[in-house]
């Protein structure tokens, strides 16, 4: 059986997790990233990694500091924070850049600290960009970044992968934008939920390294935790053009054998792997579509959307996802010669200086202000609600950037739409969301197909000292599907940080269910739907639960940012999707009435050797916690893992 492109890049970086077989999807690592990337988030993980009592990164070549987020304040509170962490790179020797460089993952693509085969993560969530150069990324939690620094190494769950399979040319006046916006809206079902996304096909050949870019960088709002790109000439011919841009200012970070080692032997999937699901998407049918308002879950062509001439106020381009040279160059040349529309404001923004100096350099730049453009520091800004020109009540923008949630851009009372650069200017000119041209409507080809994994034989593993081999509770069945972490724990205790472990247990669950609390039991098992903790990163989600006496929690899937911070704290999670689909099953007349919290006095036993639930005298499978998590529970979580190690 061979192995997807997640489970070779994982594999090549492990240092510890299963021995005598191949990595495969669900198992537990230990994995050496060849980079970590933060930004303004940078100071919250110097404060993590100084409560873990060091004072020196175990590798300062692995950290990336690039501040890119709040670089519109220039508040002496925040220009002190970048000084502090400036001058923490400076004694760590670290690499620094200062506000204004650019947004991290476009620095950390053009400064090929990303290559083909390696593993780059970043304390963001659109580190799946990364994959647009072949190589695997992937976002992180503060307190891994801490870990890292202090370790050069972190845990990591293998995913399942979704294979996209791209066929066709995109039509002219397509772009990758509005492939990525067309897949969101299609499949918005959780299909590549937590999922490694591998594109392949023979339509890939004709995306661009910035088409590429802009996909990979929306597989996070596909709800994917990576978007991998295969290794062709169009990645490498990027490598050798920063390579020798490099060069010119005397930084070498890829040798002449790396080269040729991804020419002749580039990292690929074996032919054989196994995937959780394909998806078949023929380019030559995608149009100009636009996500929205206020989610990328629902997408309509353009040619459909612009009949209803939906008048903006603010456009926009910028952002990590579309605002890269080709997407200033597609904008300028619709926009030469014209007026931003009366009572809208168009702000522009370039993913790095390096992009607006190349944009000034071919005049690019000059006519998108010439057009009426108010020029942003090449950074994120407005994208997440941040400085000048965020989104006012009653307001409506267009918008090239990767995300429309709800007040993300500014008011909670604002409408945001999601389209590509092309229909961006061309709607910042007339007024209204419309196109540079008319679009006809093509009916999409695509398709979705679940693929069943082949069984694998029973393996058990061994058990560390203070980690149970088996746990018989009560189990407490919350059947909600994507139950979010202000349902666990809600937003009016987030920011309280005077909150008592019993006054935590006692509002744990409160927006979900207010009589949780009173009903549960030191001990009891929670068992929850799909897709569990969804939502913020608030680590009380977590620590509620622990603090009320909850166990264990059992789902079909969690968020994986939830199930970060449960293991780094030291709580068990597990997933079983046919344990929680018969579960649905036998309590199906409880869920139609209502309940959400069933308790039927019932016990479960959990098996950690053979990875087997044992329930109503059925078993269910889930993958075995080997030793990795294992550590980590056992520990009380990474820090006091990390704490021992280092004092050993």
């Amino acid at each position: 059986m061979g192995q997807t492109i997640a489970e070779k890049t994982a594999q090549a970086h492990m240092v510890d997790g299963p021995q005598g077989r191949d990595v495969r999807t669900g198992d537990f690592l230990t994995v050496r990233p060849k980079h970590i990337m933060t930004h303004d988030n940078t100071a919250a993980v110097m404060s993590k990694f100084s409560s873990l009592g060091i004072s020196k990164t175990a590798d300062p070549g692995v950290p990336k500091f690039i501040m890119d987020h709040d670089i519109q304040n220039t508040s002496e509170k925040n220009l002190a924070k970048y000084r502090n962490i400036e001058t923490f790179a400076r004694e760590q020797g670290i690499d620094f850049y200062p506000p204004g460089s650019g947004i991290g993952h476009q620095v950390m693509m053009e400064q090929l600290y990303v290559v083909p085969g390696s593993f780059v993560v970043g304390s963001d969530s659109h580190s799946n960009m990364y994959g647009a150069l072949g190589a695997l990324g992937t976002p992180v939690v503060r307190t891994d970044a801490a870990v890292i620094w202090a370790m050069g190494t972190f845990w990591w769950q293998v995913p399942r992968t979704v294979q996209v399979v791209l066929t066709g040319t995109l039509p002219r006046g397509s772009s990758g934008k509005d492939v990525i916006v067309t897949l969101c809206g299609l499949y918005n079902k959780g299909e590549v939920l937590n999922a490694c996304v591998e594109f392949t096909g023979d339509g890939v050949a004709g995306l661009s390294m910035d088409a590429r870019m802009t996909i990979s960088n929306m597989t996070t709002e596909w709800g994917a935790l990576t978007g991998w790109f295969p290794v062709d000439r169009i990645a490498l011919d990027y490598v050798k053009q920063r390579r020798v841009k490099l060069g010119e200012v005397g930084i070498s970070r890829v040798s002449d054998g790396q080269l040729a080692q991804w020419e002749s032997n580039p990292p690929a999937p074996d032919a054989d792997a196994v995937y959780a699901a394909r998806i078949t998407l023929d380019l030559s049918t995608v149009t100009p579509h636009v996500s929205g308002p206020d989610t990328v879950q629902v997408s309509t062509s353009l040619a459909e959307l612009e009949k209803q001439k939906i008048k903006v106020d603010r456009a926009y381009l910028l952002s990590c996802v579309n605002s890269r040279y080709e997407d200033l160059k597609e904008a300028a040349g619709i926009l030469k010669g014209q007026k931003v529309a009366e009572g809208v404001t168009f702000y522009l923004a370039a993913a790095s200086s390096e992009i607006q100096e190349q944009a000034e350099g071919t005049g690019i730049w000059q006519t998108l202000l010439d057009a009426g453009a108010e020029a942003l520091s090449p950074g994120c800004g407005p994208c997440i609600g941040l400085g000048k020109g965020t989104l006012e009540d009653g307001e409506v923008g267009i918008s090239a950037t990767n995300r429309n949630f709800k007040g993300r851009m500014g008011s909670r009372n604002a409408r945001c739409y999601l389209a590509s650069p092309a229909v961006v200017a061309a709607s910042a000119i007339a007024g209204y969301i419309r196109g540079p041209k008319t679009f006809a409507h093509i009916q999409l080809a695509s398709q979705y197909q679940s693929l069943s994994a082949p069984e694998t034989g029973q393996e058990v593993v061994s058990i560390l000292d203070g980690f149970p081999a088996k746990l018989e509770q009560r189990l407490i069945f919350a059947p909600q599907d994507n139950l979010n972490t202000d349902g666990i724990y809600g937003k009016d205790y987030t920011y309280r940080e005077d909150m008592s472990r019993e006054e935590m247990a006692a509002v744990v669950m409160e927006n979900y269910d207010p009589e949780f609390a009173k009903r549960i039991e030191e001990g009891d098992i929670l068992v929850g739907g799909e897709n569990f903790g969804t939502g913020s990163s608030r680590e009380q989600a977590v620590t509620a639960l622990q603090a009320a006496g909850i166990g264990m929690v059992i789902a079909g899937s969690f968020s994986q940012t939830y199930l970060r911070n449960a293991f780094n704290n030291g709580f068990l999670c597990i997933e079983s999707p046919r344990f929680i689909d018969y579960l649905k099953q036998r309590n199906a007349d409880q869920i139609k009435q209502g309940e959400k919290t069933i308790i039927n006095g019932t016990s479960g036993t959990v098996n950690f050797e053979t990875g087997i639930i044992s329930y109503d005298r059925k078993e269910f499978r889930f993958p075995p916690l080997g030793q990795v998590p294992q550590q980590l529970v056992v520990a009380g979580g990474v820090e006091n893992q990390v704490i021992k190690q280092l004092n050993r």
